[in-house]
């Protein structure tokens, strides 16, 4: 009786507990959360089901992953491992949605012409079924250049917009140096064109070459 006891025990002890699917299921919204801090609007979260009918060994600490190819944006995967007491890894489909506003056209826009704010308007919908490169300020359009043509109600994306000359090659550019508590101002000549954002490569009057960022009017700063 002794022995059939202490062999009940001993199974007892081997058996694991299942996994909590509702542990599963909080650890991939807790990561999608995280992931999706940074975005932009209100951001909605949906895990798929998991088959009620998959029994894994129960584990200390579940660590969700995104697998390559997959992004916290839109329709996704994500994977959850687990490496003790026992190794698995499962992947749950999942879908993060955010509620925000973006920059559509407000008539037909023509290629090479230039944006006025009455020819925008600001629109509100799921931005993860949206192109990528979403304008949501207008006032990264209103002045701008359509480098295409828009039809009434489209969205519009930075691609849509002709990149602004701000220094050209050989121009003689104004240098600012910021630096902390102090700022300095000079005189180049630019070697590239860019455009208003772009790296900008400049010659001092003292031979050496700099590079910062190429501001509208002429203007390259550098950060120290």
């Amino acid at each position: 009786m002794l022995a059939l006891l202490l062999c009940a025990a001993a199974h007892a002890q081997e058996r694991t507990p299942p996994q909590d699917h509702a542990v599963l299921h909080q650890t991939v919204e807790s990561y999608l959360s995280l992931q999706a801090s940074g975005l932009p609007g209100k951001v909605s979260i949906t895990v798929g089901a998991i088959d009620r009918r998959l029994n894994l060994p129960a584990c200390v600490a579940p660590q969700a992953f995104l697998p390559a190819g997959s992004k916290a944006w839109g329709r996704t995967t994500v994977g959850v491992r687990c490496t003790a007491p026992s190794p698995w890894t499962i992947y749950i489909s999942a879908t993060v949605r955010v509620e925000g506003e973006y920059i559509a056209s407000a008539v037909p826009l023509s290629q090479g012409q230039r944006v006025e704010s009455n020819d925008i308007r600001k629109l509100k919908g799921d931005l993860t079924k949206l192109p990528p490169g979403i304008i949501s300020d207008p006032a990264q359009v209103v002045g701008r250049t359509l480098a295409t043509s828009l039809p009434l109600g489209a969205p519009l994306r930075q691609d849509n917009l002709r990149i602004e000359q701000a220094v050209q090659q050989g121009q003689t550019v104004r240098l600012i140096t910021n630096g902390p508590g102090f700022q300095v101002s000079s005189e180049g000549q630019a070697l590239n064109n860019a455009g208003d954002g772009q790296m900008a490569r400049v010659r001092t009057p003292g031979g050496n070459v700099v590079s910062g960022v190429a501001k509208m009017g002429g203007i390259v700063e550098i950060a120290h």
